[in-house]
């Protein structure tokens, strides 16, 4: 495989599983030197050891950081840590795939089983709001100049509704709201921002979904491709995305669904 970004680098927020750990297995496998923060317990880090060996024996420089992406004090220090090791280069990639939310109906005869103020800020902060105070930092100390790609993985939920999804819809269409002003702001430095809306995906954020196995028979239904998306259809995306030749991409929602969306 060529190894087009050999001495480059990225960032993948939520890099453990998922579409963040497909992105970064083809980012590796392109020749990029990686770093990944995520959010797991104990037990889920000999395998998460493993993905980052395969990922290293491709040659490049992998380094993860186990937090939760929206502590301020540990992103600032990742960031130095990061300045550190990477010298005067910038990031090529970032890509925010971070899936952690409330899963809570609005109304309820129970009071007790709504949703709270605390529980939609953690949501919308963690899904939506935490990709400007990363793009803030990083770009302060100049991680962030001509030729980064900005990557956000949102979904149709942006735009549709489904029971106790409430809190992620909306920190769906807030992250591509934010991505639109990224992409405004940041147009002018040559950087670029895009938005990537996978189909239905069999990952574990997916089956956190009450009733995600509609979600699956739909799209099996639906989809003129005939399978599910998977995690490996977004990494061979971002890593297309991440090339010079697609620097006049910005501002878009992309999606990768062998023409799921298009199918009513």
């Amino acid at each position: 495989m060529e190894k087009w970004y050999q001495g480059e680098w990225g960032l993948i927020l939520g890099s453990s599983s998922g579409f963040g750990l497909a992105t970064a297995k083809k980012l590796a496998f392109r020749g990029m030197n990686l770093f990944g923060v995520h959010f797991d317990r104990r037990a889920a880090m000999e395998k998460i050891n493993q993905e980052i060996s395969e990922m290293k024996s491709q040659g490049v420089e992998v380094e993860f950081f186990n937090y939760n992406a929206v502590d301020e004090e540990k992103r600032k220090q990742t960031i130095q840590a990061m300045k550190e090791r990477m010298g005067d280069a910038p990031l090529r990639c970032i890509l925010h795939s971070l899936a952690f939310g409330t899963l809570r109906d609005y109304f309820a005869d129970d009071a007790e089983e709504e949703i709270t103020p605390a529980q939609m800020e953690m949501t919308l902060n963690v899904m939506a709001h935490s990709l400007v105070y990363w793009v803030q930092d990083l770009r302060r100390e100049n991680l962030i100049r001509e030729g980064t790609r900005i990557f956000v993985m949102t979904s149709s939920g942006g735009g549709r509704v489904w029971p106790h999804y409430g809190a992620v819809s909306a920190a769906k269409a807030a992250l591509e709201s934010h991505i639109r002003q990224i992409a405004l702001e940041l147009a002018p430095y040559g950087v670029r921002a895009n938005s990537i809306c996978a189909g239905v995906t069999d990952t574990p954020a997916l089956r956190k979904i009450p009733g995600h196995e509609a979600l699956i028979e739909g799209a099996l239904a639906r989809n003129p491709s005939k399978r599910l998306t998977t995690p490996e259809d977004v990494g061979n995306v971002v890593a297309l995305l991440s090339h010079p030749d697609a620097a006049w991409m910005t501002g878009n929602v992309i999606y990768v669904d062998g023409g799921e969306e298009i199918v009513g």
